[in-house]
C-alpha cells in the first residue's frame, strides 16, 4: 500500500503533522539529515521543496529558501540521488512538491520512476491544470502508484472539489487562503466559514490544512477541520536562522504550544 494511504488509514484516530523544507537549503548536502531528523522527532510526513526561479504560490521565506538551494547548486538529479541514499531508513510518506517547469523538464515518466526508486510516496504541483492531471499526468502516476495531491482554496467551486475528490487520492491539500505562503497568527472568520463549508460537503478523502500554521492557534483550527496541519514557512524560517534541524524542530513545537 502507498505510504500516504496507510498513513491516513491508520491514524484516523489522531491528528497528523506533516512539514515542508526546501531541498539544498540551509546547505546542499542536508536534505538527507533534515528528513531523518524530522522522523525521529515524530512528524508524519515530509513535503521537500524542489526549488525553482519563480515559485509563485510561495511568500518571500519560501521564495528565499529556494533561491538559496538553487545557488547551492540544488537540482532533482541530486535531490533524488540524495533521497535514494537513505531510502530504506525512511519509513514515513516523502511527497516532492515542485512546479511543472522543472518536472516536465525532466520527463514526467522519468519523475515518476524515480520517485518510486527514491522511496517518494506522491507530489504536489501548485501550477499543475487539473485537465493536464487528468488527461496527461494521472495514467502515468498510477502506473507508478504515485499519488498527485491537488490543492483547493477557498475559491474553488463545490464542483470542482467534488470532482477532485473523485480522481485523486491520498488526500486533498486545503490551502487556508487564496494567498501566498507565509505565517499567520490566527485564522479570521472567513476562513473559519470555509473550513466549515468544506467539512458539511463531507468528502470521500481526508484533508489536510496548510498555508498560514505557526502557533497553537492555527494549528488547532487546523486539526479542528481536517485529518492535520501542513507546516512550512515557520519551519524554513527556524531551519534557516539555526542550520540544524533538530534545533528548528525543537523551537517549532515550542512555538505551537503558544
Amino acid at each position: 500500500m502507498n505510504k500516504i494511504n496507510a498513513l491516513f488509514q491508520n491514524n484516523s484516530d489522531r491528528k497528523l503533522l506533516s512539514l515542508y523544507f526546501c531541498a539544498g537549503c540551509p546547505t546542499l548536502e542536508g536534505t538527507a539529515d533534515v528528513i531523518l531528523t524530522l522522523q525521529e522527532g515524530g512528524i508524519d510526513m515530509i513535503e521537500v521543496g524542489v526549488p525553482f526561479s519563480d515559485p509563485m504560490a510561495d511568500g518571500p521565506v519560501i521564495q528565499d529558501a529556494a533561491t538559496k538551494a538553487l545557488r547551492n547548486g540544488m537540482t532533482l538529479e541530486l535531490l533524488f540521488s540524495q533521497l535514494e541514499a537513505v531510502k530504506d531508513r525512511v519509513h514515513i510518506p516523502l511527497l516532492l512538491m515542485g512546479y511543472l517547469n522543472p518536472i516536465m523538464h525532466y520527463g514526467f515518466e522519468a519523475f515518476c520512476k524515480r520517485c518510486v526508486e527514491c522511496g517518494v510516496s506522491g507530489a504536489i504541483i501548485p501550477d499543475l491544470p487539473f485537465k493536464d492531471y487528468m488527461e496527461q499526468v494521472k495514467p502515468v502516476a498510477d502506473k507508478y502508484d504515485l499519488r498527485i495531491i491537488m490543492l483547493i482554496t477557498p475559491e474553488t467551486s463545490e464542483e470542482r472539489i467534488r470532482f477532485i475528490d473523485e480522481h485523486t487520492d491520498g488526500f486533498i491539500y486545503m490551502v487556508s487562503s487564496a494567498a501566498i505562503t507565509g505565517a499567520q497568527k490566527s485564522f479570521d472568520e472567513q476562513k473559519q466559514q470555509y473550513f466549515k463549508r468544506i467539512n458539511a460537503m463531507q468528502l470521500r478523502h481526508p484533508r489536510m490544512i496548510g498555508f498560514g500554521i505557526s502557533n497553537r492557534q492555527t494549528l488547532e483550527s487546523a486539526c479542528d477541520n481536517a485529518a492535520g496541519a501542513i507546516i512550512g514557512s515557520k519551519f524554513v524560517t527556524l531551519l534557516s536562522e539555526s542550520k540544524n534541524a533538530r534545533e528548528a524542530l525543537d523551537k517549532l513545537q515550542d512555538a505551537l504550544k503558544n
